[in-house]
């Protein structure tokens, strides 16, 4: 997500990956910090480059019998609030608009009767009373808004699954490497603001892959996307791809009870999206290209899925209809790194850094107004 005079969480991670490394050099532990210790991992095979100036802040795509669907994330600019539908070239062939400003645009999701599901649910600052679902049904000229409210507090979030029915699914971004999944108590109705409830938690695996935000960009989760015949989801951090099996429909219970096979996405310079190829047998990516060279232009990469045993992982949260005592919420962000002993080690000092970084930033922007 990116907010015009505000310090972004990509612009605190990178500012936390820097005093990462100077605090690496006064004897912080070097497993987090250096790039001896970041995962190695194949670099994605290009499909194409978007070169409409509007898809600049990508942050949700999903791939179509004829091309891709994508959404930015909060634009200024008014032209790029559009639900943009592109051919397999990567050129735009249809913009549609929203009837009234969305606030926060992060992921995209199909439904089985083909109608596009915008995920309106970022909240950088933890201050919205209200998230969103558009629903674009086929043929139709502007999306319907769906209003939804969380039964704890406000919580950032980048990610967005239907399940069999197509319920929607919302997955925090989390930030501790443990995320937290919503869904709606009863159908979406326009007009009306339907209550989530929590539904699990996923403690995500652990892994050293390269990536602009290091260990920051590991713990959080910016996307996700369904594979076309259901039987597998696939979450995205900045560095990694973590696929479930989904072999009886059950989408929560995948998440939460499911081990994870991990492809890694190295060095992707903000990775917020992924989806699957129509076959499946590939998962595509594409990354924001606002804070890029001038001339970068956001490349579609393509991934092999895995098909090696799942990556074994630290038990995660179960359904709630099952263990409800499990799932704990309100836990998320407060909790710090203390589920990774190693981040401790290495990253509590780095945050608090960042945190007196962050308030310097945000006053000696305040100060230019």
């Amino acid at each position: 997500m990116r907010v015009r005079g505000r310090l972004t969480w990509g612009r605190r991670a990178r500012a936390g990956a820097a005093l990462a490394a100077l605090l690496a050099g006064a004897g912080a532990p070097a497993i987090a910090l250096t790039p001896a210790a970041a995962g190695a991992g194949a670099a994605g095979t290009p499909v194409c480059q978007v070169r409409d100036d509007r898809l600049r802040e990508i942050s949700g795509m999903v791939a179509t019998d004829d091309g891709y669907v994508m959404i930015n994330d909060g634009a200024d600019d008014e032209a790029r609030r559009r639900i943009f539908f592109l051919d397999e070239r990567c050129t735009v062939v249809r913009a549609v608009g929203f009837p009234s400003r969305p606030r926060d645009t992060e992921d995209l999701a199909i439904g089985r009767d083909g109608t596009v599901w915008v995920a309106d649910i970022g909240d950088n600052d933890h201050s919205r009373t209200t998230i969103a679902i558009w629903r674009l049904a086929p043929g139709a000229d502007e999306p319907v808004l769906h209003r939804m409210t969380y039964p704890d507090r406000p919580h950032d979030a980048e990610a967005l699954l239907l399940d069999a029915s197509d319920r929607p699914l919302i997955i925090t971004k989390g930030g501790s490497g443990t995320v937290f999944l919503y869904a709606p108590t009863a159908a979406l109705r326009p007009g009306a603001t339907t209550p989530l409830a929590s539904v699990g938690q996923v403690t995500l695996p652990t892994t050293s892959t390269s990536n602009p935000f290091s260990f920051l960009g590991r713990g959080v989760i910016t996307g996700a996307a369904s594979a076309p015949d259901g039987r597998r989801v696939v979450l995205r951090s900045y560095a990694d791809a973590f696929e479930y099996d989904v072999p009886d429909g059950e989408v929560v219970r995948a998440l939460t009870a499911g081990t994870a096979r991990v492809t890694a996405l190295p060095d992707e310079p903000q990775g917020e999206s992924v989806t699957y190829s129509r076959d499946g047998r590939s998962l595509l990516t594409v990354s924001e290209s606002a804070d890029q060279p001038p001339g970068t232009r956001p490349t579609i990469l393509r991934y092999p899925t895995t098909d090696g045993p799942a990556t074994a992982a630290r038990p995660t949260g179960s359904a709630a209809s099952e263990l409800p005592t499990l799932v704990r919420p309100i836990a998320e962000d407060t909790t710090g790194l203390s589920r990774r002993t190693w981040v401790l080690a290495a990253g509590a000092g780095t945050l608090v850094a960042l945190l007196g970084l962050a308030g310097v930033l945000r006053w000696r922007h305040t100060a230019r107004r």
